[in-house]
């Protein structure tokens, strides 16, 4: 594997290294990581197109077809449930 080498402002660089130091990590370890989980613009695009394709597939089987605000309301469901489940 061949190295690169990214210039960034120096606060950057340390406070990158503080948050992968924090997590056991070192700076190269962090960003390998953090690269792996970020999508890029065409990986959204699919992402958002087969998503699509699902909401098309279940409103055909089943006439699911939330409104807007009902997906804002079953997000924030989503989002309390996963906070408590994880929470300490």
């Amino acid at each position: 594997m061949t190295d690169a080498n990214i210039r960034i402002p120096r606060e950057a660089r340390d406070r990158l290294a503080a948050v992968a130091a924090a997590g056991g990590l070192s700076l190269r370890a962090f960003l390998t990581r953090l690269a792996q989980t970020l999508l890029t613009p065409a990986e959204r695009a699919e992402r958002a197109e087969r998503a699509e394709k699902a909401r098309a597939a279940l409103h055909e089987w089943n006439g699911y077809a939330p409104s807007p605000a009902q997906e804002r309301d079953l997000d924030r469901e989503l989002e309390r449930r996963l906070a408590r489940a994880t929470a300490p």
